[in-house]
């Protein structure tokens, strides 16, 4: 139930504004919570038909696109396809098991040859691997096996001729812009098109990606509540990355799990995904079911840094200003904002407003001092108004310019959002936020338990 309390970041308390934004946010606590995620205007956006024909298009064009394919696959398997009239349901169904089941079958006779490629005869690095992959990712295999010193590991290895096919990829999105283009115009920008290019090539760089996790593992390390497995680096080559094995229950598990233990759970994944992004200045681009599991430990376990992304201060803080204008209610900041970044055209005629409508539909979650339950239809509508032009309420905020260096922030943003809506949990996601949008000390539990064991590891 929502209990109506006012924000209190240190920016609203004690000052005229403030208590104007306090009354107004009192008076309209059933609108701002009717304002997250709009789960009936996605759905009638959803329900138009050229949404639908766009939708057979993209998955049309992306038929041929190995990983970057089957990458698009796994980002939309987290939404709700209940949105989509029932009518369709099925051909929506359809149309993303193609995207998502598209990785390329490889017989281990054939991944041996990478591995062995890398590291030399399998007997001289491991007195044991398992044939049968535990997992597909959008560009390789993941294995188990046990090193010769006993230690058990995971092992991933890039498809053959992986490299070569999403370099194609990536050479495509030119053409493909003009599908985007269509669809969302803001996304056919060149400058855009260089920065998912650049991020998803990312993936292919192994090297990098052992660098990311390392570093991240070591930021962990000893973490009360979570856990990220480690590279074992002399075995990491350019086509293959060995890492320490996780051995917990998938997230399918965790959705059967009760209610506080899922809101526990929730709450670390916002953490990991969200905090981090705007105290660390760098964060996981990649939020979705798959990369992360509960361990046997108890601890929660992120893997998978691929698409780990490093982002300037500057932009992040952006970003953080923008929120908080339109936590506290300043639709006029932000638009000034936001035509002083170039975002918005003055003379489009997006009005204050609607880009203040449109923070609260995509990210009102960060904002909103009340405990919200997040679920499949409200975090899917979130994603929907915010990414799809044919949502009639923000048509003239996506006619608008995506500035390249916020592309997977955002991304990142609104699919952690939905991964916490297929495990339906609540939280009061302000006060997780207040940390990183206010600097204040944390108030929950495990904000406390955590902010002493960095304490503890600071004096050490």
């Amino acid at each position: 139930m929502a209990t109506g309390r006012v924000p209190r970041g240190r920016f609203v308390r004690g000052s005229a504004l403030g208590r104007l934004a306090a009354g107004q946010a009192i008076r309209d606590a059933g609108t701002k919570v009717a304002m997250l995620g709009k789960p009936e205007q996605a759905r009638r956006a959803l329900a138009e038909r050229s949404t639908l024909q766009a939708a057979q298009q993209l998955v049309t064009v992306l038929g041929g696109m190995k990983g970057a394919a089957m990458k698009l696959g796994q980002m939309l398997s987290v939404l709700d396809i209940d949105l989509v009239p029932e009518t369709h349901r099925e051909m929506f169904r359809h149309k993303l098991a193609e995207l998502r089941d598209s990785a390329p079958q490889f017989p281990f006779s054939a991944m041996r040859t990478v591995i062995e490629d890398d590291l030399g005869r399998l007997s001289g690095v491991f007195a044991d691997i398992d044939e049968t992959p535990i997992a597909a990712a959008s560009i390789g295999q993941v294995y188990r096996a046990q090193l010769r010193d006993g230690h058990t590991v995971a092992v991933k290895v890039k498809y053959p001729g992986v490299d070569e096919a999403v370099h194609a990829d990536m050479r495509n999105l030119r053409m493909f812009s003009k599908l985007w283009k269509s669809m969302l115009p803001s996304a056919a920008d060149a400058g855009v098109l260089d920065e998912i290019a650049r991020n998803i090539g990312g993936e292919l760089d192994y090297p990098r990606e052992v660098r990311n996790q390392r570093r991240v593992a070591q930021r962990y390390r000893g973490h009360p509540f979570i856990t990220v497995p480690d590279c074992v680096e002399r075995y990491c080559g350019p086509n293959v990355l060995v890492t320490d094995f996780v051995d917990g229950q998938p997230f399918a598990a965790l959705r059967a799990l009760p209610d506080d233990d899922r809101s526990h759970i929730g709450e670390l994944i916002y953490r990991f995904y969200i905090n981090s992004l705007f105290t660390d200045y760098e964060f996981c681009g990649d939020p979705h079911p798959g990369n992360m599991m509960l361990g046997a430990d108890g601890r929660l376990a992120f893997v998978d840094f691929g698409l780990y992304h490093r982002m300037d201060p500057v932009h992040a803080d952006f970003e953080r200003e923008c929120l908080r204008a339109a936590g506290q209610l300043r639709g006029q900041d932000l638009y000034d904002a936001w035509v002083g970044r170039g975002i918005i055209d003055p003379q489009a005629g997006v009005t204050v407003d609607e880009c203040l409508n449109y923070v609260w539909a995509a990210a009102g979650w960060h904002l909103l001092d009340e405990e919200v339950t997040i679920t499949p239809e409200l975090a899917t509508g979130a994603v929907v108004l915010a990414m799809d032009p044919r949502a009639t309420e923000f048509r003239g905020m996506h006619q608008q310019s995506l500035p390249p260096e916020h592309v997977f922030s955002r991304r990142a943003d609104l699919f952690t959002f939905a991964v916490l809506g297929q495990l339906v949990t609540t939280n009061n996601w302000h006060l997780i936020a207040r940390e990183w949008l206010d600097g204040e000390a944390p108030t929950t539990e495990i904000g406390r338990a955590v902010a002493q064991w960095q304490a503890g590891r600071a004096t050490r």
